[in-house]
């Protein structure tokens, strides 16, 4: 079960997946599930988590959970935040992204 505000997905760039998820699961005894063929999310690794082939980031993406997903997208914007993705909604529920003062991306996300 997800915990509010805390670390519960990590999003990684993927381009080419064939060849990433060939390396975790030789490297690490990593598995996948894939949604669609830009999207393999990992299995048996440890933290939820997956490779987007359509990112346009460099950095991976740290996703927190939300029970409250307008009130925190306000916490994030009275610190000063730059929201660079508004609420969107994607299968299994809803995120925004932001940057912090470091320049640093997250996102934020709720299954409500």
């Amino acid at each position: 079960m997800p915990a509010h505000h805390k670390i519960d997905y990590i999003e990684f760039p993927g381009g080419d997946l064939n060849p990433l998820k060939d390396f975790y699961s030789k490297a690490f005894g990593w598995n996948f599930i894939d949604y669609g063929p830009t999207y393999a999310a990992l299995a048996d690794a440890g933290i939820d988590g997956g490779f987007d082939a359509d990112s346009s980031s460099a950095k991976p993406l740290v996703i927190l959970y939300s029970d409250n997903l307008e009130a925190s997208l306000a916490q994030v914007e009275a610190q000063g935040a730059e929201i660079t993705l508004a609420i969107f909604d994607f299968p299994g529920g809803r995120r925004f992204h932001f940057r912090d003062p470091s320049g640093n991306e997250l996102g934020v996300w709720s299954d409500k």
